[in-house]
């Protein structure tokens, strides 16, 4: 028989026996029972070990003494794992007894045997009473063939429970090959693709990256305030303190062209936002009204607000038929409207704070708000739970990723935090290297699977951390003046638009553009 200590792998670091084992496995799980049946034979190598064999066996032939015995027998196994092998195999064994009418005998097993298993007392409670109720059901209720797949699914659950060597964790050679695709992937500074192939190890090249500029956009006629893609990536919105905001079509070349412009505002624009749909458009006045406009044809449809109420801040529900905004006059408050102003909902109060920026979850079950400077609020639409986290510096911006469990929030210390929505971990993660003390700076998750955090900054450059590292990635010059806003396409990994205090716009792509 062939030693079960030879190694293989250039390092050294595999054992042969267990990598054939394991290839078995993988033969068998992906149907290929004859081939693997031929490997066994060929390396005199089992899938399964001499022990879970000898288990097997005495399953199938109902000898549960034997199977006790061997279980007990096993070497490396805690007592936790065996007493859960022991309590399926006695479950089955009860069950038996029952069936052909042997109660006394399944009433001994249940007490002396069951009842001292160091096991979840649910799990005895629930034995107890489904044995009273297959004893009221009375003998030979059940068939043999049902009893054999019964034994067959004990095998399978065993399998599960015990350790390996013993037995061999499910699909274990998938498991090692997505192990280390996913390495490979964690390890790509600038990940921008699935891996394409198990041939060669995975890279994405800093070629494939957003770093240069691709297209200098310049309708607006003064500082450029926000600017963001819309949903299917086929738009882009900039608002601008020219009191105007201008929808652009992203065109298959990747070029940026002048759809519409937004004039109705009396004051600059401070930020718009995107319907799910694309379809529409909020654009939010600087201290003043908020306006919806249609897409398509450029037209206002709506001004929620009046001189007598300000809006400060807005965002959508994923239906497109409802909007959240923060209002600070007549009084601070959240309220949600339809897309024609009527009132739905509203959160408002005496001891209610101004509210700085707010945002909805992209699955539309939580709304996020800042209030008082310093404080994140999110709160269960449906039940109305709330959980408040409190920074140490002040906010200038909050953002939510597309799969709902991170906000980012932008800080006048010169730090960026990332927050679990759902509340794991107590701590953000923290990403430092932009410049902003002043003024009110936007930052986005972004690139392939939002990998990426892109901030404005005051320093005229632009920021790019991979979400692994604090530090950044890429520093993105070409603007003359503050950056005060970053969006990354979400249809188009490899584009970047970023707004400036220099009145314009960059569109930023891959270097291999230019080869």
């Amino acid at each position: 028989m062939e030693s079960l200590g030879i190694m293989i792998g250039t390092k050294g670091l595999i054992k042969k026996h267990e990598f054939v084992r394991i290839i078995i496995q993988c033969l068998y799980s992906l149907g290929y029972e004859k081939s693997a049946a031929c490997l066994e034979t060929e390396s005199n190598i089992s899938c399964k070990s001499r022990e879970f064999e000898s288990l097997e066996s005495h399953v199938l032939s109902a000898s549960w003494d034997d199977c006790i015995e061997t279980l007990n027998r096993i070497n490396g196994m805690n007592d936790e794992t065996r007493a859960s092998a022991l309590f399926l195999v006695l479950e089955q064994f009860l069950f038996e007894c029952l069936n052909c009418g042997d109660n006394s005998l399944a009433l001994e097993i249940l007490q002396k045997r069951i009842a001292c298993l160091k096991v979840d007392k649910e799990k005895i409670h629930k034995c107890a009473f489904e044995m009273l109720f297959l004893k009221q059901r009375g003998r030979g209720t059940v068939d043999c063939n049902v009893i054999h797949e019964l034994r067959k699914g004990l095998v399978v659950k065993l399998e599960e429970v015990l350790p390996p060597p013993i037995s061999l964790p499910d699909r274990r050679l998938e498991h090692l090959v997505e192990t280390a695709v996913s390495a490979q992937i964690d390890n790509c500074i600038y990940h921008s693709s699935d891996m394409e192939s198990l041939y060669e190890d995975h890279h994405c090249d800093r070629d494939q990256f957003p770093t240069e500029t691709i297209q200098t956009l310049t309708n607006h006629m003064n500082e450029v305030w926000f600017v963001q893609f819309s949903n299917y990536g086929q738009y882009l919105a900039s608002s601008s303190s020219d009191c105007t905001a201008i929808i652009w079509n992203v065109q298959e070349d990747n070029k940026v062209s002048l759809k519409h412009i937004l004039r109705s505002h009396q004051n600059p624009v401070s930020f718009v936002a995107w319907s799910p749909n694309d379809t529409m458009l909020l654009t939010c006045g600087n201290i003043e009204v908020l306006k919806l406009w249609d897409v398509e044809t450029g037209t206002c449809k709506h001004t929620f607000g009046n001189d007598g109420f300000i809006v400060n801040s807005c965002a959508w529900f994923p239906d497109s038929k409802r909007i959240v905004c923060g209002s600070s006059v007549p009084k601070n408050g959240i309220y949600m409207w339809d897309c024609d102003g009527n009132e739905i909902k509203a959160w408002k109060g005496v001891r209610m704070p101004k509210v700085l920026d707010i945002a909805v979850t992209a699955d539309g079950e939580r709304l996020i708000s800042i209030l008082s400077d310093k404080e994140i609020r999110i709160l269960n639409v449906a039940t109305n739970a709330e959980r408040v986290i409190s920074e140490n510096h002040s906010i200038t911006s909050l953002s939510t990723s597309r799969d709902s469990k991170f906000l980012i929030v932008n800080l006048n210390s010169q730090e960026i935090h990332v927050w679990d929505i759902s509340g794991n971990g107590s701590e953000p993660f923290q990403y430092r290297g932009h410049k902003q003390q002043k003024y009110v700076i936007r930052s986005c998750f972004g690139g392939f699977n939002s990998l990426f955090i892109a901030s404005g900054s005051e320093d005229s450059k632009v920021y790019i951390w991979n979400r692994r590292y604090s530090s950044p990635i890429e520093v993105l010059s070409g603007h003359l003046n503050t950056v005060n806003c970053v969006g990354w396409n979400p249809r188009k990994p490899q584009m970047l638009a970023s707004a400036s205090d220099d009145q314009t716009i960059r569109i930023w792509g891959p270097s291999s553009m230019f080869h």
